[in-house]
């Protein structure tokens, strides 16, 4: 990557796409482009293409998509689905007919098969079925890799594709239907101690384990691999440990200092049992994390804390 490089970011108001902009703008990337939705609907492959036709990117980062936790991706099945395939396929085809010297292409770790062997290494792709709950997105997620791969193979593409963990920091998701695990346990135990309600109820029975990275830590991966991955297949981005829902609740609760009680529907689906990532190959490559999730935690709560 050149300092001058035209850089178009998808998804730059999300968690990932604005993390991956600040990321860049502080190591002096300032040539950026990036198009709400309500200027540029992904999802229409006219739009797409007039858009690089007119911008021409040097340099696209897909941090786009339709996301949110269990109760959402269960859902809106269709809309994950559609929409995640949709963007993805408009932006790696526009990217190729553009001549975009570069693509990065983030995916998720729920690509991995519900029971895998754990960690998660990137050759157990497609060696398993999938979460029910999920289904619909991973396997949007999964056809994206293919597609990259695929131009990769077929035209020469440098098209890369990584598969983040769970991702928490600025800019998340606090809606209280459609949010992820950590978000939305933040939400919960601020209003309940604002509240002063005695207990929160948590689905789940708590015993699955989640891995969490904050999303600087990924941005600052992302910025390594696009100086330094051209390699076709997915590498893992991660922390490499992994904590309980309990374990993460009550070190939410201890940060926020809530003294309820903690309790657990086991009715309401608990998802994938385990998800941890095998982060060896990027390790390898140069990169390791460096936000621990008791520092990443009290830094996110202290953003957020004043909105609810």
């Amino acid at each position: 990557m050149e300092l001058n490089d035209k850089i178009y970011i998808a998804g730059h108001r999300g968690m990932v796409g604005s993390g991956i902009e600040r990321k860049l703008r502080a190591k002096g990337f300032n040539n950026i482009i990036s198009c709400s939705s309500k200027e540029l609907d992904l999802r229409n492959q006219a739009q797409v293409n007039a858009f690089f036709e007119l911008e021409k990117p040097t340099i696209v980062i897909n941090a786009a998509g339709k996301v949110g936790g269990i109760h959402a991706n269960n859902t809106y099945r269709a809309e994950f689905v559609y929409d995640n395939l949709m963007m993805q396929a408009n932006i790696v085809h526009a990217a190729f007919t553009n001549k975009v010297t570069k693509l990065l292409y983030l995916g998720s770790s729920c690509i991995y098969p519900k029971l895998a062997p754990q960690p998660l290494k990137e050759e157990y792709l497609l060696s398993g079925y999938l979460e029910p709950t999920n289904q619909p997105y991973a396997l949007a997620k999964i056809a994206g890799i293919e597609l990259c791969d695929s131009y990769r193979a077929q035209f020469g593409c440098n098209y890369i594709s990584a598969m983040p963990t769970n991702l928490y920091g600025t800019n998340d998701n606090y809606h209280p239907e459609n949010s992820h695990v950590l978000p939305a346990l933040i939400r919960r135990i601020i209003l309940a101690k604002k509240n002063n309600e005695s207990s929160v109820t948590i689905w789940g029975s708590g015993t699955p384990k989640r891995e969490f990275l904050h999303v600087d830590d990924l941005a600052d991966a992302c910025f390594f691999l696009l100086q330094n991955y051209n390699e076709a297949g997915i590498v893992n981005i991660g922390w490499g440990e992994d904590i309980t829902i309990k374990e993460l609740a009550e070190l939410i609760a201890t940060t926020v200092e809530y003294q309820g009680t903690l309790v657990f529907d086991s009715t309401k689906p608990d998802g994938t049992p385990r998800k941890l990532l095998d982060t060896s190959k990027i390790n390898k490559l140069g990169w390791e994390p460096t936000i621990t999730l008791a520092e990443g935690i009290k830094k996110t709560i202290l953003e957020v804390q004043g909105q609810f």
